[in-house]
């Protein structure tokens, strides 16, 4: 099963890569395969992991201040879109920051049929800091419905990015929302978030056999066999990958996502934490 894994703004795939090494591998690693690509332009200025992680950096498309306004957007999405079909099928999405708004702009866009029509339906998305596009015309279409697709959300007390995270989770159908008290960062997990996501992993992972799962295109017969649920099976796999969450902290790596230059409609600039580059 593959994850496509969407980096964050002036970052690189391996930088994402490198962020979620804190997370304990029996949370994705033991059960997908994570693609990281990086974005489709070089980083248009200064990086601002440019003292904690090395070159080079990327950007998926370009924005102005209010992100309300987007340059090479449809290149951007005409290229995942063609990646994601040569290189998938793909069974969820994961994103940080820009990367998590993308991803949330292809789901949107496939559950109203403009992309990837013959692409199986994706099963799971992670958001990180994630946000919703504010351009009228892609709302329109994007978040015109509530979107099925199964969705966690870390938001953090200290993100710049807070309130639209709980907007991009509210676009969604029964989101699972995980908080947590950093900022604009892949977060450490503690006992009770790590807990949460292999409880979530597994119920993604137990009703999914056939299909996508077994690298067939294939979806499952009906609804009700979709979400049928061994309950002894999703048991198995929690107690399997429960840890304690002392022994990846010690992985985590410093590092956090630049604050983008971004005016965030009208909200007061207090309901976001600092720009800080820290754990």
């Amino acid at each position: 099963m593959k994850i496509l894994c969407l980096h964050g703004f002036r970052t690189s795939g391996k930088f994402l890569q490198n962020q979620l090494s804190k997370w304990h591998p029996s949370l994705f690693l033991h059960h997908f395969h994570l693609d990281y690509p990086n974005g489709l332009y070089g980083a248009g200025g200064k990086s601002d992991i440019e003292e904690i992680f090395p070159p080079p950096y990327f950007e998926w498309f370009q924005f102005d201040k209010d992100f309300t306004e987007y340059t090479n957007l449809e290149e951007c999405i005409s290229y995942l879109c063609q990646y994601i079909t040569h290189k998938g099928p793909f069974h969820g999405l994961l994103g940080f920051s820009q990367g998590a708004t993308l991803c949330a702009l292809l789901l949107g866009y496939k559950a109203q049929g403009k992309v990837l029509k013959e692409h199986p339906p994706f099963k799971m998305f992670v958001s990180i800091s994630g946000s919703k596009f504010r351009d009228p015309s892609i709302c329109e279409v994007a978040y015109k419905d509530k979107i099925e697709t199964k969705s966690v959300h870390f938001i953090g007390a200290k993100d710049w990015l807070k309130l639209p995270s709980e907007e991009l989770a509210n676009a969604f159908h029964d989101p699972l929302i995980i908080r947590h008290p950093q900022g604009h960062t892949v977060p450490r997990l503690d006992e009770t978030s790590t807990e949460q996501l292999h409880k979530w992993i597994a119920d993604i992972l137990v009703p999914s056999k056939g299909g996508i799962c077994n690298g067939e295109h294939d979806e499952v017969g009906s609804v009700e066999e979709t979400m049928k649920v061994d309950d002894e099976e999703r048991k198995h796999i929690i107690n399997k990958n429960t840890i304690d969450a002392s022994e990846f902290e010690k992985n985590e790596v410093k590092e956090e996502t630049p604050k983008q230059n971004i005016n965030i409609n009208s909200m007061d600039s207090s309901e976001f934490g600092t720009n800080e580059v820290n754990t």
